[in-house]
This record gives structure tokens, C-alpha cells and sequence, in this order.
């Protein structure tokens, strides 16, 4: 049984969401707390509670992610750069138990993020 989480609802279209990319293994949507002029949040439909969680099933998969996540760079116009984050597990500031990518521009990134 899949474990009830928002993003799931969000890929049921049980709840609302800004999508601006979808495919049969992901989709992509603008964040409702962006922190940066373009914060998408890039997720598989594929229930991974964490990244620690990720098998060798699943290597296709992440690399997908991440190719979409260029794709959407290049579209929204982010030349500049952009920074791509996975937080794993709360400690480190997940706070949804699905895997999801934060696609991150427009403005200049600080290092350490924090």
C-alpha cells in the first residue's frame, strides 16, 4: 500500500497544483513557498519515501529526474545557473516523505546553503 503523503494527492489531482511538466513517471509544479524567483519541485510518481530509500530498481528513474530537471532549466531561462536540492529524511529538511528534487533559480545562491 502507498503511504498517503501530499505529493501523492497532487499526482491523483486529489489536490491542486501549478504543474508545469508531467510524463508517465513524473511531474513538476511550482512550490507554494517558493524561496527563490523559480522554485519547481520535480517528483516521481513512484512513491520513494527518501532518497535512502532509492533501489538499483530505480536508477532509470532518478536519472530521468534529473534530465527533466535540465529540461525545465533550459525552458525557464535559467543560463545563469540554478542549483538542484534533495533534502534526505527531516534532519536534513524533508518534510514531505517523497522523493523530490527543488529546482532552484533566478537569483544568486549562497554557499553554505544552511
Amino acid at each position: 500500500m502507498m503511504q498517503e503523503n501530499i505529493f501523492l494527492k497532487i499526482v491523483e489531482r486529489k489536490l491542486p497544483a501549478n504543474i508545469v511538466y508531467e510524463d508517465d513517471r513524473c511531474l513538476a509544479f511550482h512550490d507554494i513557498n517558493p524561496q527563490a524567483p523559480v522554485h519547481l519541485l520535480i517528483i516521481p510518481k513512484k512513491v520513494i519515501p527518501t532518497h535512502a530509500d532509492i533501489t538499483e530498481a530505480d536508477k532509470e528513474l532518478l536519472g530521468h529526474l534529473h534530465w527533466v530537471a535540465a529540461q525545465l532549466a533550459k525552458q525557464l531561462g535559467l543560463d545563469a545557473g540554478y542549483r538542484l536540492v534533495l533534502n534526505c529524511k527531516e534532519q536534513a529538511g524533508q518534510s514531505v516523505p517523497h522523493l523530490h528534487f527543488h529546482l532552484l533559480g533566478g537569483r544568486r545562491m549562497h554557499w553554505p546553503p544552511g
